[in-house]
């Protein structure tokens, strides 16, 4: 009997703890987890194929396209003027820049011109009773003789024998040696040869002068001129007459230029050609840097889209039926800095505007038109 007992406990026991261990499996177990399929949202755009321009990019650094280098052709102390010789300094077109002392070299040419003078006065008597017509003409020169002013043209000779009577007594001579010394008494006062500032000086008042010497740079603040370099197989695109549109660093500002040469020599290492640019606007300054977008030609039936869009530089994302990504082969035509002109899309096609990450070809995609 006591055997018949404890088996039943025993079975009850097996039984309890198969009860038990299931009802702690079950409350330990966690539901699986379900997963919500997600479709992404794109922003296309329709296609629309057109006459894109090719533009070209380029930059350089501005140049005064009027500029001189001032230099001295005589000897002397440079004489203290009106305004200051420094840089910076506006001058109008005739205004002086700088004048150096001639007094010695101004008593020089008096003393020849009073030396003319005495020369026509000796041959007067001459004249008179030899060549007595031609006598009235160079005695009103004579009497029109200014010491202190530039000498006038010397009469004009009626006659052969006039001349070699006049040339005998050395008065041709001694006529150019004063035209000569007065076109040398012009080179101590240097004016502006057009209106513009000094950029550069390199003397101050009372310093000595040299020939030779540089004094400094001056140039024309209206018209600044840009050099460029463009690829070579533009070159039978680039026009003399194409509008050019400039920028800052910052794409703050645009100036509008003008191409005006195209030089006719291609650089053989670097395969490209230089343009010339002029531009005028009153915020440029000598030297600064600008960059240059330059119409070359129009591309047909094409459409310019970021370069970012690009995949391999031979496809991009479009959207067909709405809803699946598909990446569609296209020609690239030409590279920009920022963008590209591709052809190959038909009118119509929605072509992504953003980068998506992770995407393939076949995505199922939601599509939001872009505005």
């Amino acid at each position: 009997m006591r055997n018949i007992i404890l088996s039943i406990i025993g079975v009850l026991l097996i039984v309890g703890a198969i009860f038990l261990g299931k009802y702690f499996i079950d409350k330990n177990q966690k539901p699986l987890p379900t997963f919500k399929k997600t479709i992404k949202t794109v922003f296309v755009e329709n296609v629309e194929n057109k006459d894109v321009p090719i533009v070209l990019t380029a930059s350089g650094n501005l140049n005064a396209k009027n500029k001189i280098d001032i230099y001295s052709e005589v000897q002397g102390l440079l004489k203290s003027s009106s305004k200051l010789f420094k840089a910076g300094t506006a001058y109008y077109k005739g205004e002086t820049l700088l004048s150096i002392n001639s007094d010695e070299f101004y008593a020089s040419i008096q003393s020849q011109k009073s030396n003319l003078y005495n020369l026509i006065t000796a041959v007067l008597p001459d004249l008179r009773l030899d060549y007595p017509v031609e006598f009235k003409k160079w005695e009103s020169y004579l009497q029109s003789f200014d010491i202190n002013a530039i000498i006038p043209k010397l009469p004009e000779f009626s006659s052969d024998k006039e001349k070699y009577f006049i040339s005998g007594r050395g008065i041709l001579t001694a006529y150019y040696n004063v035209k000569n010394l007065e076109v040398r008494l012009s080179k101590y006062r240097i004016s502006a040869p057009f209106s513009g500032v000094l950029t550069e000086a390199l003397v101050t008042p009372g310093s000595l002068v040299r020939s030779g010497q540089k004094l400094g740079e001056f140039i024309d603040t209206g018209v600044y001129e840009m050099e460029v370099s463009i690829s070579s197989e533009f070159a039978d695109l680039l026009k003399v007459g194409n509008s050019v549109a400039l920028n800052n660093l910052d794409k703050s500002k645009i100036y509008m230029g003008k191409v005006v040469r195209v030089n006719g020599k291609i650089d053989q290492v670097s395969q490209t050609i230089k343009a010339y640019i002029d531009v005028t606007h009153e915020d440029l300054k000598e030297g600064m840097f600008l960059e240059a977008d330059l119409v070359a030609k129009s591309e047909s039936d094409a459409i310019e889209i970021p370069r970012k869009l690009l995949i391999e530089n031979r496809a991009v994302y479009t959207v067909k039926n709405d809803s699946i990504l598909t990446l569609t082969e296209i020609q690239p035509i030409y590279f920009g800095a920022e963008k590209v002109i591709i052809k190959g899309l038909q009118t119509g096609d929605k072509i992504l505007t953003q980068t998506l990450p992770g995407a393939f070809d076949g995505m199922i995609v939601k599509t939001e038109t872009k505005k």
